[in-house]
């Protein structure tokens, strides 16, 4: 009892005194001479190591790049198990996707040597839960279970079921979440070459020093709001961080891509807007707790059937509405404004597209549902085009062509698909003259510097001055040029951080492309694939929509560079977007839409 008294005097002491200790440095720091000392000894310090930060943050991007590429392309294709299927003659299968066919065609998930068997017969699909379904792709395909003829609709299949295809009969065997387990154990964990903790650790500290490099040049009255900010950028990306492992979740990659993008985001939105760092702040974050919920919501695919079609409704009214009762803001109507307050409503239908687009194997095969998609996409399309936003349009098209590719595997409908809006384009141009005016200055920008082609005339100026690394943060011109921070952000990247940090930031999309389509090798099922993929594809085309349009590359459209353009509406839906790819990760222990499984003590205990 003593010595609790005694360490409860001891603690009580203590704090006493660290109390009137941090009074006092409160006091000093907020009185006028304090803050201006303060103030002083920050200038000071960011003022002799910025030169050295001008050239660290080129070094930290292109390490950080190269890192989060190694993790996410070098890591082995190994197969996930999910089930078993034994046929008669003591042929063994093993059940590696969600959604398998089973035919006779070489090209078919299961591939049964049986003449009397369609090329591709049937489908068999696991839900989120484990429940497994068989049916087949056309009535006219026989199949039993347990010697009774299966209908045309999905039968629930449960281990010892028999099933037979032709002649021959086959005995389903699942996988328990132990023996899940077991099987998962054999397999590489996500980031087991490259840990993410330390790839984590390189963006803190570059966007450390980026905040530090604004501070040397911005306004002394912003000097804590770019501090706070970006500390506060660091601190939401190790809750992150966190949470995943909490939830059993070793792949972090796709995240930290997104985060040095947003940060060169926070960094072109401090030089040009200084003003505006908290809120471009709070739209990060608020990107980062949808991107969270709109993953979570991914696991289960029954809520993702039944919101399909009332999010496709809603794309096409929203689109509908900002057509008839949008602002028009820089010759576009695609803008809602409210007050103060304004949205982008095409940033957010494009995740709807893709919710809504995307379709799971047993809808593959129905011509029905690829002409309600198509007919879904022109009807975007071409509400777009009359709100006169081009460049969202083309996007989205190309979206649409990746879809449609995976979903009907068929070139000819990606070629009729072109051809039909090659002529649309035609007609467009033929009775809209005005529409072909926008693509005038393309290739002639020399020729129009002080007129059409005066933005990308100065872009083309600010990389060239840029150099490889940059006149440092916040010291660039081309902010002051009209929509330096939106259309022609690549350009104001390099002049203020070096062509190297924005060609690792464009790099950055390019990687979570070259990554989603690795997966979608072994996707576990169509639609988080087909999803995943058409994510990927429609940022790569805003990427280089963005890039090469303001390089005088391609026709100037006016799109946002996913994560860095100044925009809520863009950011926010790039973080959805995001999720799509994270879904779409087929490694051990990485993606969204796969519980954790049996840890190690259990299995243990078990054994």
């Amino acid at each position: 009892m003593l010595k609790f008294y005694s360490a409860a005097a001891f603690l009580s002491s203590f704090g006493e005194a660290w109390y009137n200790l941090s009074s006092e440095v409160f006091g000093f720091l907020t009185a006028s001479k304090g803050k201006d000392y303060l103030d002083f000894l920050i200038l000071e310090t960011i003022r002799s190591y910025e030169p050295y930060i001008k050239y660290t943050l080129p070094i930290l991007s292109a390490l950080l790049l190269l890192r989060c590429l190694f993790s996410m392309l070098s890591h082995k294709s190994e197969p996930e198990v999910w089930a078993m299927i034994v046929g008669t003659n003591g042929d063994k299968f093993p059940v590696l996707h969600w959604e398998c066919i089973i035919g006779k065609s070489r090209g078919a998930d299961i591939s049964v040597d049986d003449p009397k068997a369609a090329s591709l017969h049937a489908t068999l699909i696991r839900q989120p839960n484990g429940k497994w379904y068989i049916s087949t792709l056309k009535r006219r395909y026989k199949l039993l279970l347990n010697k009774e003829e299966v209908g045309s609709g999905k039968t629930e299949l449960v281990t010892g079921d028999t099933f037979t295809i032709g002649r021959r009969s086959y005995k389903f065997k699942a996988l328990s979440p132990k023996g899940r387990a077991k099987v998962e154990a054999s397999r590489l964990p996500a980031g087991y070459a490259i840990g993410p903790a330390f790839s984590l650790f390189i963006l803190s500290l570059f966007e450390l020093l980026l905040a530090f490099s604004l501070c040397f040049r911005m306004d002394e009255k912003y000097f804590y709001e770019i501090l706070f900010s970006f500390s506060l950028l660091v601190l939401v990306e190790w809750l992150l961080y966190f949470l995943m492992r909490i939830m059993g979740r070793s792949g972090f990659e796709p995240e930290l891509l997104a985060f040095f993008l947003s940060s060169i985001g926070l960094g072109v939105v401090v030089s040009s807007r200084p003003e505006e760092t908290f809120v471009a702040l709070l739209t990060i974050m608020g990107g980062v707790l949808l991107f969270i919920l709109l993953g979570l919501w991914l696991r289960d695919f029954r809520r993702v059937r039944l919101m399909q079609f009332p999010l496709a409704v809603f794309a096409v009214s929203l689109l509908a509405f900002c057509a008839v009762f949008g602002t028009s803001i820089f010759g576009a109507k695609n803008w809602i404004v409210i007050g103060s307050f304004s949205i982008q409503p095409s940033e957010f239908v494009k995740v709807a597209y893709i919710f809504a687009g995307a379709a799971a194997m047993d809808r593959l095969f129905l011509k029905r549902e690829l002409y309600v998609f198509i007919i879904f996409s022109a009807i975007c399309v071409i509400l777009l085009t009359l709100m006169g936003d081009f460049g969202t349009a083309f996007v989205f098209f190309s979206t649409f062509l990746i879809i449609a590719f995976m979903r009907s595997g068929s070139f000819a409908t990606v070629a009729l698909s072109i051809a039909g809006a090659a002529f649309a384009s035609f007609l467009a141009f033929t009775l809209r003259p005005y529409i072909a005016e926008r693509f005038d200055t393309w290739g002639h920008v020399w020729e129009n510097v002080w007129d059409k082609g005066f933005q990308q005339a100065k872009a083309m100026s600010a990389v060239a001055t840029g150099g490889l690394f940059g006149k440092g943060a916040g010291a660039g011109s081309l902010k002051s040029v009209f929509a330096a921070n939106t259309d022609l952000v690549f350009a104001m990247v390099s002049e203020e951080l070096g062509f190297i940090v924005a060609l690792c930031a464009f790099l950055a999309i390019v990687s979570l492309g070259l990554f989603t389509v690795k997966n979608a090798r072994q996707g576990r099922g169509a639609y988080f694939t087909i999803a995943g993929c058409g994510a990927a594809g429609m940022m790569l085309v805003q990427t280089a929509l963005n890039v090469f349009g303001s390089l005088d590359l391609l026709p100037f459209t006016g799109v946002t560079f996913p994560f860095v353009s100044k925009g809520g509406s863009s950011l926010v839906s790039c973080f959805m977007l995001l999720a799509f790819i994270k879904a779409s990760d087929t490694r051990r222990d990485a993606s969204f839409i796969v519980k954790p499984l049996v840890s190690n003590r259990e299995l243990r205990e078990e054994e």
